[in-house]
């Protein structure tokens, strides 16, 4: 086998980004993946319809880090995309996330937003929940009371993860956000958008350098044997490393279904959220994201579903509990210098994109 410094196993973004920093310090690196595309869960593709598909659902690039968004625009343009949701409820559309316009919407108020902060603040005083919140449901009504909570979240994250929320971690809840104004955008970031080229020629990009070799469609599990590299960098699937010792970590997939239509636009928002109705929930319409002309339209109907495709760590009691055991494991693999262990699968933790790129550029930083 052809010698290479460092193995890193996954093209997504984790295995890129670590790939291409560790190339330029001069390591020959194989990348090993087994799905047979780069970019990993952001990878996307034209159709017949001239539509750009994200192939595992909507992935909007958002970063307050500047180092990051640096990073990333090495590889690629991206267009000015602001992202903003529609729920729907109670039989309208309504602006999501939880705005003045929301809840005037809601309430039927006339408040500004200067009064968002101390109606909120009515609202769970008048709610029912345990503080410091212990559960997902205690974390979203500590924020916004039982009234928001039931109309936009109770339902949605019932099908989003096969539970009743009161079972979830409040950590879950971390990343919804509510905002004190106009604001109407789903994220308020200082940097944001959708690579012009889409993020598998982003990724493409990066993977473009001399020192970096990649093999698609291989199991690395099968494989790992013959590569014997002074550093493995994995970022594949804690549990599977460990041959599931401490047992089974649990992952929420979906089902995507994509439909074109022979109309300009199927919907007045790229992302509309259905918490209460049908059993999808949500539907994107993916020309949005780059302005893209067409006389037809594709959209992504979701089903949340127990098995397949690992999309969704599941934050319980149970799996946070396993985590921790493979994570003592990770830790001793680590002192040894001849592995790291980066990325949503490998750590089993929430990582948005910018923070997957963010913890390689630090943890590769150093090799």
């Amino acid at each position: 086998m052809h010698y290479f410094d460092i193995v890193v196993v996954g093209a997504g973004l984790a295995g890129s980004t670590a790939a291409r920093v560790v190339a330029e310090k001069g390591k020959k690196v194989l990348v090993v993946e087994q799905h047979r595309h780069i970019a990993g869960h952001c990878h996307d593709a034209k159709n017949e319809a001239g539509i750009t598909i994200h192939t595992y659902g909507p992935h909007i690039f958002h970063t307050n880090n500047k180092k990051v968004w640096d990073f990333v625009q090495q590889f690629s343009d991206f267009n000015c995309y602001q992202h903003h949701v529609l729920s729907y409820a109670e039989g309208r559309f309504i602006p999501f996330p939880i705005h003045v316009d929301t809840i005037n919407e809601i309430f039927g108020t006339h408040i500004p937003a200067s009064e968002v902060s101390n109606f909120l603040a009515e609202q769970v005083q008048s709610s029912k929940f345990t503080n410091p919140p212990r559960t997902f449901r205690d974390a979203i009504v500590a924020q916004v009371g039982e009234k928001l909570y039931e109309l936009f979240f109770e339902n949605y994250t019932r099908k989003q993860w096969g539970r009743d929320p009161s079972l979830l971690s409040a950590e879950v809840a971390a990343r919804i956000p509510v905002r004190a104004n106009r604001d109407g955008r789903y994220f308020s970031d200082p940097y944001q958008g959708i690579p012009s080229r889409g993020y598998t020629a982003m990724v493409q990009a990066m993977l473009e350098h001399p020192n970096i070799s990649v093999l698609l469609g291989a199991n690395w599990f099968e494989l790992k044997n013959g590569l014997n590299a002074p550093l493995t960098i994995f970022t594949g699937e804690l549990d599977k490393f460990f041959d599931f010792k401490h047992g089974k970590l649990e992952y929420r997939s979906l089902k995507l279904v994509l439909k074109t239509f022979n109309k300009e636009h199927y919907q007045s928002a790229s992302v509309i959220n259905y918490p209460n109705d049908y059993d999808w929930t949500r539907i994107t319409e993916y020309k949005y994201f780059l302005d893209e002309q067409s006389p037809h339209t594709t959209v992504c109907f979701e089903y949340p579903k127990p098995e397949g495709e690992p999309y969704y760590i599941v934050m319980t009691k149970e799996n946070i509990a396993r985590r921790e055991h493979y994570m003592r494991e990770v830790e001793t693999l680590e002192k040894t210098g001849r592995w790291l262990f980066l990325g949503r699968l490998a750590e089993y933790k929430y990582y948005n994109m910018d923070q997957v790129i963010a913890a390689a550029l630090q943890k590769v930083g150093t090799i």
